[in-house]
């Protein structure tokens, strides 16, 4: 099934081709075949470009028998674990693939304390964190953060370069229960930090887990697209708050249409979350509690884009800290560059420019830049 579903990948890849836009039919340098869409298409006629995006995220996703969008059945039960709110009916499954209704009930079959769909390890201090310039963590080396891999997202990045847990059914998976997640933290386990796929898929999972995590003494972290229901989202950032630990949001963009063609689902939610959280920064403002990031993808997330996501969280508060990382050529949208240096310093530029204090330039290795520690 591995290599079947991998070959199926390829040939969807492969079969897109062509460099000129389809709407405008102006050639474009970093424009993805995927897409086969330049961004200026795509912000300023997106009811034209919607056909083209939506049939590439439903191919991407039937490779891997995932459901092609978000459920809306006319007599389904709702799920209202995040901001997809689908609407699954009798038989089918939910956006992430989790939850199904069987016998007119809904279930989840990974994502609860019971059970979570995911893999673990222990990363050494200080790692390649989103925050690590701001977080505490590369200042304890000899102890180590708990990465969870969660196998399941509440979104479909065309660009995602941890898509293979969509080889991962959760039918083939045994699970592993919040108390057993955290069971395996010792005295060396400083943080951490749930990722994947991502923790809005699994939070209920992942709040249990934090909860016994907390207890040992663990700082509890989240990088998410932060798509979770508000109330999920306050209850993360109450562990972060407690702990000492942070909130990374990945904002992937600011422009609704851009994020749609990219990721396949609206931003919307996050940036309300990213607000939300934000917004309790003053009740422990000598650590930063919430962290923003954003991928410098080629053609589509340029200094423009960066310069109206600054805005919005200098909007909130210039003291937050924005870290813009390097893109690397991955999923569907592999026939991209890296990000340039220009492209790099141009965004940085504008992200300062739009009012922020704290911005570092992540990925620096793609650059060809120096590490700055």
């Amino acid at each position: 099934m591995r290599v079947g579903r991998r070959g199926a990948l390829r040939k969807a890849m492969s079969a897109h081709a062509g460099e000129a836009c389809l709407l405008c039919h102006r050639p474009s340098q970093h424009k993805s075949k995927a897409i086969g869409i330049c961004a200026a298409c795509l912000r300023s006629d997106f009811p034209a470009a919607r056909p083209r995006v939506e049939a590439v995220h439903a191919e991407s996703r039937a490779v891997f028998d995932l459901p092609r969008k978000a459920p809306r059945h006319p007599e389904g039960i709702q799920c209202t674990l995040c901001a997809n709110a689908c609407v699954i009916g009798e038989g089918g499954r939910g956006f992430c693939g989790l939850r199904v209704v069987r016998g007119g009930r809904l279930l989840h079959l990974a994502g609860t304390p019971a059970r979570g769909l995911l893999s673990w390890y222990r990363d050494p201090l200080p790692t390649n964190c989103v925050a690590d310039w701001v977080c505490e963590g590369h200042r304890h080396p000899g102890c180590h953060n708990l990465a969870v891999f969660y196998q399941s997202c509440t979104a479909n990045c065309l660009f995602c370069q941890n898509w293979h847990f969509r080889e991962t059914a959760p039918q083939d998976h045994a699970g592993t229960s919040a108390e057993e997640l955290a069971s395996v933290a010792n005295a060396r386990t400083f943080c951490v930090c749930y990722f994947g796929g991502d923790p809005a898929s699994q939070m209920p999972h992942a709040l249990a887990a934090s909860k016994r995590l907390a207890q040992k003494g663990v700082r509890v972290c989240w990088e998410t697209t932060g798509m979770m229901h508000q109330k999920l989202l306050d209850r993360a950032v109450e562990y972060s708050l407690e702990t000492g630990g942070c909130i990374k949001f990945d904002l992937k963009t600011f422009d609704e249409e851009l994020h749609l063609a990219l990721s396949g689902v609206s931003n919307r939610r996050t940036l309300e979350n990213f607000a939300r959280a934000a917004r309790r920064s003053v009740e422990r403002p000598a650590l930063p509690l919430v962290v923003a990031s954003t991928l410098l993808v080629p053609g589509y997330v340029d200094a423009e884009q960066v310069r109206k996501i600054a805005g919005f969280i200098a909007s909130i508060s210039p003291e937050i800290p924005y870290a813009l990382l390097a893109f690397a050529p991955h999923f569907y949208m592999s026939d991209l560059p890296c990000t340039s240096g220009r492209h790099a310093r141009d965004a940085e530029a504008a992200a300062r420019e739009a009012g922020l204090v704290n911005v570092r330039l992540g990925n620096r290795h793609l650059l060809g830049l120096p590490r700055i520690d």
